[in-house]
């Protein structure tokens, strides 16, 4: 049997959250004037008046700090909500404390105004983006501040990763166009400013650690200091005979692009410097790939009939520009070649390749890799 379920009127519930309301501040302020008239009749009973202003100062400051060590210490519960503080170039502290204070991280402005100025952060606020999420005291949101711990963006760009490959990546990072970091590669005066011909192949592969709001020119800027501070010693030494360094580093792409192993990088570049020494035609399958702005498919022999200026099929030497951003390995080995006679090179179908000195070794070579391919289906 089902108990009938007590009914409200509409306006009864709101009386009585007003009627609860209304004793329970008076009780707490019943309670501190007890509490103060308690101890200003401590007070009362000291002989001497110098004593009583002792004590009653002692006991006011007992209370103060009391009260701030309670302000600094009660945590606002955010829930599972996060909150998120953008501080802008030339944000005051009364103006970032009113944000906080408008999204429910903070009960009092100026308690974070005054605390902060005491402190001094009010005089050094660190643009950023700020999250709060969980529990979150006033001391939490001043030591955030003070240490400039803002939200930062990691990221990594991979060895032989084209230009548009590197915009992409930075583009999810920093929450913008890719196609406006891709133009970047085509403002001369940028070029210019950074003492480069083109961004690709400067653009080092590394993971970065980038503060959230950062610029695309900023992140670029860094990239290439990157590329800098981590190639410079390199061009100290003799460059291969006839080449300059942006000639290494178009070499160094093109090995970066067609090996998997490390161990065969210097191998695969003595093949290139042979063909180059010899002026035969480099035949380097990535470079073809790229002219054509990348490929979802493989290569084709229609494809390698298609001039353009990095058709290595068709032209001789090495291609306009970088075909991706090369990694320190094969830039080292674009620089350091295998002495050999190798002219040649053909993937063998398990991540590695067979190494040719001549063409007739080239397809016997070829012949054998697809046996070898055939009879594994087959088994």
């Amino acid at each position: 049997m089902n108990a009938d379920k007590t009914k409200f009127r509409w306006w009864e519930r709101p009386l009585y959250l007003v009627v609860t309301l209304f004793f329970v501040v008076i009780g707490a302020l019943a309670a501190v004037i007890g509490l103060l008239a308690i101890v200003w009749r401590a007070i009362r009973r000291v002989k001497y008046r110098p004593k009583r202003l002792v004590i009653g100062a002692a006991l006011g400051a007992v209370i103060v700090i009391g009260g701030f060590l309670y302000i600094f210490a009660r945590p606002v519960d955010l829930g599972s909500r996060t909150a998120t503080l953008i501080i802008k170039p030339g944000d005051s502290l009364a103006q970032v404390a009113g944000r906080l204070r408008s999204d429910g991280v903070i009960r009092l402005r100026a308690a974070l105004v005054y605390a902060g100025q005491w402190i001094g952060i009010d005089r050094k606020l660190t643009p950023g983006r700020y999250d709060f999420s969980g529990k979150v005291s006033l001391a939490g949101v001043i030591r955030k501040l003070r240490v400039a711990d803002f939200v930062r963006v990691k990221f990594t760009v991979y060895e032989g990763a084209p230009i548009w490959k590197v915009a992409g990546i930075l583009a999810r990072a920093l929450e913008t166009d890719s196609a406006s970091i891709v133009k970047l590669n085509r403002d001369s005066t940028f070029l210019a400013e950074l003492g480069v011909p083109y961004l690709e192949g400067y653009l080092f592969p590394d993971t970065y650690i980038v503060p959230w709001g950062v610029s695309p020119v900023q992140v670029v800027r860094e990239m290439v200091a990157t590329f800098r501070a981590r190639t410079d010693s390199l061009w100290s030494s003799p460059l291969p005979r006839g080449m300059t360094k942006e000639d290494v580093l178009k070499l160094a792409s093109i090995v970066q692009a067609e090996i998997k192993l490390d161990s065969e990088l210097t191998r695969v570049s003595s093949v290139y410097h042979n063909r180059l020494r010899l002026r035969m035609h480099l035949d380097a399958d990535p470079t073809v790939i790229y002219g054509l702005g990348g490929l979802s498919r493989p290569l084709d022999r229609s494809d390698l009939r298609k001039p353009n200026p990095y058709n290595t099929y068709m032209r001789y030497g090495l291609p306009p520009t970088p075909i991706n951003s090369p990694g320190l390995a094969a830039i080292l080995a674009a620089l350091h070649p295998d002495t050999s006679n190798y002219l040649y090179f053909v993937a063998d179908g398990t991540g590695g390749h067979r190494f040719s000195r001549t063409n007739a070794e080239h397809n016997t070579a070829r012949r054998d890799i697809r046996r070898a391919q055939r009879l594994n289906r087959k088994s």
